[in-house]
């Protein structure tokens, strides 16, 4: 049985889910860029911005400010076709939210919401206490909303080993939009499409920091707390199990300014932890333990070291072979790398984000050119890691969730 929560009601089969939800056909069916939809999300964005949500739940700020008004009329006018060529909505979209990032699933569905699509969105049971706030927040400003907004869109739960379910909503969609580990995404695909439906999948990615020891130790003490913050905001955030998350630094430099920077590094990255949390309990600390001297006895690594239980440095042997697993909130792998020409052989194409420092952006754009497409698809400076944008693992999503009618 599926549980809606947005707009919550009773129990219901599929075949009722998809019942209730308004034709796209109807003379009020939503179109892109419906003025409707913007009106709904800008309200839940100020709602989000309020001190009550922004403060307890620090991920709810961002999406408060990515759901303005003005942000998601920027990005619909950057769509908009050309002379004779017209922009429709797809259709139905069936979304499938990540369990480890409790509000990706907001992003993803607004855009597809704002292309004028139907929506069902499916969240995960182990959704948090920021997920609750968030479908707070949409009931709350769904009182305000225009109808079409309840007839149109839909947040469900239901138990992800009912295959049937999945099925019919995969049946009956017009695209399926996949976030999860690879496994998972296996096991969705065994529910078929349409023959004209498609997947968009988001699978596991991994995603690194980039350092300039030089820049770093010519800094200002100032200027290196703030850069130690952001990535602070880029790792911690969603237990740095988001696919945006650095697991791995690259240090850049000679030895001597990599072993002082490093030690800067880790110094005020202890006292930030220390200050904002998270407190690790023993059971996180255990995974770390076990992880990293996993790595250790793998031959991939050659030393670790702890502060406390917030903080673990592996350093990777060499050759290099960069983890690609999660191995616990706070845990850093660790490569010195002679100039930024030695970054792309050991990257690969299901890596993600490349957040750096002390690189100016012309640098990383010669990183991303010698990459040529085969590794990273966003290269932002710290604390811009989970940064949403329209653009996202290489998808225009906006372009994405649309399809073209050409007349001549």
């Amino acid at each position: 049985m599926i549980r809606p929560l947005f707009p919550p009601a009773a129990l219901l089969e599929a075949a009722a889910l998809l019942e209730s939800l308004c034709d796209s056909r109807d003379e009020t069916a939503l179109q892109v860029g419906d003025e409707r939809m913007l009106d709904f999300f800008d309200a839940v964005g100020q709602r989000l911005r309020t001190p009550a949500y922004a403060r307890r739940y620090p991920e709810l700020g961002p999406l408060g400010v990515y759901l303005r008004r003005g942000h998601l009329g920027t990005e619909l006018a950057r769509i908009e076709a050309g002379q004779r060529c017209l922009r429709f909505p797809l259709g139905l979209v069936f979304h499938v939210a990540p369990g480890n990032a409790d509000t990706v699933f907001v992003y993803s569905w607004a855009l597809a919401a704002l292309a004028g699509n139907r929506n069902i969105v499916r969240v995960s049971d182990r959704g948090g206490d920021a997920t609750q706030a968030v479908l707070a927040v949409l009931n709350e400003a769904m009182k305000e909303a225009d109808p079409v907004v309840a007839c149109t869109q839909r947040i469900v739960s239901y138990d992800h080993r009912d295959e049937a379910t999945t099925a019919a909503l995969s049946a009956a969609c017009d695209l399926r939009v996949l976030w999860g580990g690879d496994q998972a995404i296996r096991e969705i695909r065994r529910s078929p499409l349409r023959p004209a439906a498609r997947d968009l999948t988001f699978p596991n990615r991994s995603s690194f920091a980039a350092i300039s020891a030089e820049a770093f130790l010519a800094a200002p003490v100032a200027e290196r707390k703030r850069a130690v913050e952001a990535f602070h905001s880029d790792a911690y955030l969603f237990g740095q199990a988001a696919c945006a998350s650095p697991g791995t630094l690259f240090w850049v430099g000679a030895e001597a300014n990599v072993v002082n920077a490093q030690a800067s590094f880790l110094t005020l990255l202890t006292e930030i932890v220390e200050d904002r949390g998270p407190r690790m309990d023993a059971a996180m600390a255990i995974q770390k333990h076990v992880a990293t001297y996993g790595l250790a006895a793998e031959g991939i690594a050659d030393a670790v070291r702890f502060a406390g239980n917030e903080v673990a440095l592996v350093q990777l042997a060499a050759p290099v072979r960069l983890p690609r697993r999660w191995l616990g909130t706070g845990t850093f792998a660790q490569v010195r790398l002679a100039s930024l020409d030695e970054l792309a052989p050991l990257l690969q194409r299901q890596d993600q984000t490349l957040t750096h420092f002390g690189f100016t952006p012309d640098e990383m754009l010669c990183v991303a050119q010698r990459l040529g497409g085969r590794g990273i698809d966003r290269i932002v400076p710290f604390g811009r890691a989970l940064e949403f944008s329209t653009v996202w693992d290489g998808y225009d999503l906006l372009r994405e969730f649309t399809r073209l009618v050409t007349a001549s």
